[in-house]
């Protein structure tokens, strides 16, 4: 994919010697390495929760760019809730995320500096992602018997491991944020749940503690929400094949790895090895990522191989009603569904929003809207999204969630202006 189409937001980032604070905390403040970074919402549609995403070594040169762990971000005066995130693996920060919300057409002014006094800020935790497997017990056949749930950053599934062994908490890695969470079957399933809050903390170290599959009854944190049967669930990767939606089932090995598990942003890494994709056998990259304040979840795809039928959707329900854009669509664009489909048997709304440059062919099958999509040079991006009526300051009804659509590919058609 070329590399511009994939950049979130224009940077013109200029740095500056120093800032000046007029309150109390001058002298903590005070730094001769230090960036401005100039925001501006081109909108007139206000921002709760925009995720700004810096490459740090646009900021600095390289021998500042290399020590920024012990700088912070400073808005008016404060220290700012970020994330500073080591993309390249090279032992040192590459990126500096954070989250901030805009009026319409507002401007907003960050610096990014090493103060004279550091000590590391402790921030509230708005996502979070995790793997959580047994350890103590032993392997009965394709059984996981006695043990205790263990959170761990990466695993290789074992040969062993199918549908209820029993052995991963919540069968496969989650993900949430204050919003919503989700996870996905980290078995021959390979699809994505959904997992509704009515709290805006993080929840999912408690999930599945209390019995495999409690989070099926209500909770007073939330519930599971989808029932998913043989359909994409919600976002889930598939091939379209043979009319068709076909999920990743058939693989040589998977490998899981929580790449990042932040207050601003977290992220899974899943490598397939060996997808048998339709006649095509590859092995696919999959990155799902959620910032916080954000009911999206952003799905990046990499295959090895050339795959032009790669599909994802929604599960189908009687009595949604799927809803698509009114007009000519911009870079992105959408398909939805709402209504009583949840497993508490109220309202509901998922939607896919993707690249109509990436679009083969809308369709479905007997399970699921499918989203039929062509990556470009292997590679591919689309979001999805849940609105569950019960999370708190919830969507409640159909028009609601139109405008919270329109809204979202609205700004994803017109980010912020970064300088």
């Amino acid at each position: 994919m070329n590399r511009m189409k994939r950049i979130l937001f224009l940077l013109t980032l200029l740095p500056v010697i120093s800032i000046s604070c007029k309150n109390s905390a001058d002298k903590y403040f005070d730094s001769e390495m230090s960036a401005s970074i100039s925001i501006t919402n081109p909108l007139e549609v206000a921002y709760e929760d925009a995720l700004i995403e810096i490459d740090i070594n646009s900021l600095f040169k390289d021998s500042i760019a290399g020590a920024v762990d012990s700088f912070i971000l400073v808005l008016d005066s404060v220290i700012y809730p970020f994330q500073l995130n080591d993309n390249n693996k090279d032992g040192n920060p590459d990126v500096l995320l954070f989250v901030s919300g805009f009026q319409p057409g507002e401007r907003k002014d960050f610096t990014f500096l090493k103060p004279a006094e550091y000590e590391a800020p402790v921030f509230e935790k708005r996502t979070q992602a995790e793997i959580s497997v047994k350890v103590g017990g032993e392997w009965q056949e394709r059984k996981y018997i006695g043990g205790t749930f263990q959170n761990i950053k990466y695993l290789r599934v074992p040969p062993e491991h199918t549908d209820h062994s029993f052995y991963i908490r919540y069968e496969g890695p989650g993900w949430e944020s204050d919003r919503v969470g989700y996870r996905f079957y980290l078995d021959w399933r390979n699809a994505v749940d959904i997992f509704g809050k009515m709290v805006d903390t993080m929840v999912l170290q408690d999930v599945g503690q209390d019995g495999f599959d409690s989070y099926h009854e209500p909770a007073p944190w939330g519930m599971d929400i989808l029932k998913v049967g043989n359909s994409l669930g919600l976002g889930s990767i598939g091939i379209w094949h043979d009319d068709k939606a076909n999920r990743v089932a058939v693989t040589d090995s998977i490998k899981c790895k929580i790449v990042q598990n932040g207050p601003v942003q977290s992220m899974i890494k899943t490598k397939y090895y060996g997808w048998q994709a339709g006649s095509t056998k590859t092995n696919l990259k999959s990155l799902l990522s959620i910032h916080a304040g954000s009911r999206m979840t952003k799905h990046r795809l990499y295959l090895s191989e050339q795959v032009d039928n790669i599909c994802t959707g929604i599960v189908k329900h009687d009595q949604a009603e799927k809803i698509l854009p009114d007009g000519e669509p911009g870079e992105w664009t959408y398909i939805a569904t709402y209504g009583i489909q949840s497993l508490a048997d109220d309202n509901l709304g998922m939607a896919i929003f993707y690249k109509p440059e990436n679009l083969a062919e809308l369709s479905e099958d007997e399970d699921s809207h499918v989203v039929v999509l062509k990556p470009e040079e292997n590679e591919l991006e689309y979001y999805f999204t849940a609105a569950w009526e019960n999370e708190k300051e919830g969507i409640k009804n159909i028009d609601e969630f139109r405008e919270y659509l329109e809204t979202t590919v609205t700004k994803l058609n017109n980010p912020l202006l970064v300088r």
